[in-house]
């Protein structure tokens, strides 16, 4: 037997899982704490009522013969699911088809998996700092990675660098960690770059309900993305369903290589590995895509993006320099004096009882920085923002 030595090369612990310990730690020796966690990027509103009534009603559903469900018609997804997410991207002026939709367990899940139907002598480009995931998978399977450098001085949003021979190509907008968002000019000049590269672009757009508008929502919004781009979404962050699980993946057929297209090999690889997801959670996601679910959720997301704003008010007080908060729910800032953001982390979590993300665990050029979350409860976000400012 012969282990797999790509996984020697990861880092020994997840980013979060070191957290975790660290925090595990602290609590152990101070149980009585009034820790305030920004750290991992997990929602705290209940599910909207018209998702749980949905799931009540898949429920009772499977309690009956007529109406059980065992395995999914196929993996991608039912079609009453498949056609809603389709209806959800019509409605802010995107072309989407059902037949482009494949719903999945997470948008987590489908961007670590979709590597399986690319080739192993793949080039990958990711930014640094970036999402852990796009890096420890590609490493998982061998192939070589090159950076782009985002940074304080392209307001952490790299651009195409001319002479970069790459074959797959990771975005994020709305950034996670940096909350930064790119707009459609910077999205247009990628695709450009892709296309004349012969290469595609994995678009990570789990935050997209947070952008407000004027800026792009869906990497389908650029002419030629049709050609070039798969995009991954989420219902995690946009209605709560983080313990849940859904999410989708769109690919267009325009989207292939020596006559093939990707997304039938993404359909094969599915069928092969993965059963679909359960009907009571597509029910629940079909639901969040209605007209009275748009509407309840709207209101959690605006929830979230007020904790936002009151994070940024306290970069602005403290005059730290930030990125994110406008149009994410995380906002990512210059530690003050000097300090690692390990440094920071330990003293947040120390002194003040805040929970953070230090910048280092999503690459080197996060080093010095921070990342917070708004996804907590409104009154503990102002109060570790007081926290924050030594008030």
């Amino acid at each position: 037997m012969k282990l797999n030595h790509n996984f020697q090369n990861l880092e020994q612990s997840y980013l979060f899982v070191t957290i975790a310990q660290k925090v595990n730690a602290y609590t152990a020796a101070h149980p009585d704490n009034h820790l305030i966690r920004m750290g991992i990027g997990d929602v705290t509103l209940p599910l909207a009522p018209v998702v749980i009534e949905a799931m009540h009603k898949a429920t009772d559903e499977m309690a009956r013969k007529e109406t059980f469900r065992g395995y999914s018609p196929d993996s991608n997804g039912y079609p009453f699911l498949r056609e809603a997410i389709a209806g959800y991207y019509q409605g802010f002026g995107v072309d989407v088809q059902a037949s482009e939709v494949f719903v999945g367990d997470g948008a987590k899940s489908d961007v670590g998996n979709i590597v399986d139907i690319f080739d192993s002598a793949n080039t990958i480009l990711v930014p640094d700092p970036v999402y852990p995931v796009y890096v420890d998978t590609n490493i998982m399977a061998g192939r070589k990675i090159v950076y782009a450098d985002a940074n304080k001085g392209n307001g952490f949003l790299p651009m195409p660098k001319e002479g970069h021979k790459v074959d797959v190509i990771y975005l994020c907008s709305p950034n996670n960690p940096t909350g930064a968002v790119y707009n459609k000019e910077q999205l247009t000049a990628w695709v450009d770059y892709a296309l004349d590269q012969g290469a595609v672009i994995l678009f990570d757009a789990a935050y997209e309900c947070f952008v407000n508008p004027g800026l792009p929502r869906s990497i389908f919004e650029i002419p030629g993305a049709e050609k070039c781009a798969i995009e991954f979404g989420s219902l995690s962050k946009t209605a709560g369903f983080t313990g849940m699980r859904c999410g989708y993946t769109v690919i267009k057929p325009q989207l292939e290589a020596d006559g093939v297209q990707a997304a039938a090999l993404w359909q094969r690889r599915q069928g092969s590995k993965f059963n679909g997801v359960n009907y009571v959670t597509q029910r629940a996601a079909e639901a969040v895509f209605s007209k009275e679910g748009q509407k309840q959720i709207q209101e959690n997301i605006a929830y979230y993006k007020r904790n936002a704003q009151v994070m940024v008010q306290a970069m602005k007080d403290m005059g730290l320099w930030y990125t994110g908060g406008e149009n994410s729910p995380y906002v990512w800032f210059q530690c003050p004096e000097g300090k690692s953001g390990w440094e920071y982390f330990d003293y947040l979590l120390n002194e003040k009882e805040i929970v953070g993300t230090p910048g280092e665990g999503f690459g080197k050029n996060g080093a010095g920085c921070m990342r917070l979350s708004a996804f907590g409860d409104a009154q503990k976000t102002v109060e570790a923002m007081e926290r924050l400012k030594g008030r």
